[in-house]
């Protein structure tokens, strides 16, 4: 059990590591580096949902025969319409925003940025719950190497995450310690997630296709919504595109080669 705490806790190192950016870079963020950073995480983010999600639920599903495409397509579509509804009942404030989706709410503007990046974390701890809970299962087509080697990704990624949430709260004037703490604490969600995500699964082991299904459609959601428009608007957009197709092959990788 100690290697399942040990893979949910990566992730968040990943989060923290990167917050901890604040403490030896510049006051602001690059656009350049800033893009690069937002492709490269929707290229491992797609590549994880791809071959780390929705591959194995349907593997999973193969007795189904040719409906086995049904716990995926249905979890997927579900995952989807989750974060849809988080994103309008929830107050946040995106990256280079000046209008808070959501709720009206007197919270402040840099409690609306971190409440963003937690929104968008929930899909990632899930993620790696539903693959540790997958490994805990039998019969199950995970494999350990494969559920590090998506822990590892999710870190990976989540590394520039914490970067850009620390930073641009120190750039507004908020001090380093403050701001890494902010940055830091956008990811205690994801080991959270993960373990309720592996408590549901050991209660009812038939859920875990949809699960992994609905994780991968969360994840892709936050990606088409929000780090792909960002990364490709105004300046330094093919940097963005480069960062992606670094983050797909690594992530790729990864999967297949651990898994």
């Amino acid at each position: 059990m100690l290697y399942v705490i040990l893979g949910i806790l990566i992730p968040f190192a990943g989060t923290t590591l990167g917050a901890a950016c604040v403490f030896f870079m510049h006051r602001e963020m690059r656009a350049l580096l800033q893009k690069s950073l937002l492709g490269f995480a929707s290229g491992v983010m797609v590549a994880a949902g791809i071959w780390s999600l929705l591959i194995p639920a349907i593997d999973m599903s193969e007795s189904m025969g040719r409906l086995a495409f049904i716990p995926a397509a249905s979890g997927f579509g579900a995952g989807i319409l989750f974060l849809l509804i988080m994103d309008k009942i929830t107050p946040h404030l995106h990256l280079k925003s000046a209008t808070p989706e959501g709720p009206k709410s007197a919270l402040k503007k840099t409690t609306m940025l971190v409440l963003a990046v937690t929104l968008h974390n929930i899909p990632e701890g899930m993620a790696v719950g539903v693959a540790f809970a997958g490994l805990l299962a039998s019969g199950s087509p995970i494999t350990m190497p494969g559920a590090f080697a998506l822990a590892m990704g999710i870190a990976i990624q989540n590394f520039p995450e914490g970067a850009i949430i620390s930073m641009p709260l120190r750039s507004e004037g908020m001090g380093k310690a403050k701001s890494f703490l902010y940055g830091t604490l956008s990811g205690i969600v994801e080991p959270i997630a993960a373990l309720v995500t592996i408590l549901l699964t050991s209660v009812t082991r038939p859920l875990l296709p949809y699960l992994l299904s609905f994780a991968a459609g969360a994840m892709l959601y936050v990606v088409v919504e929000e780090l792909i428009p960002e990364a490709s608007e105004g300046k330094h957009s093919d940097v963005g595109t480069i960062g992606f197709a670094v983050g797909f092959i690594i992530m790729m990788v990864l999967d297949v080669a651990l898994g």
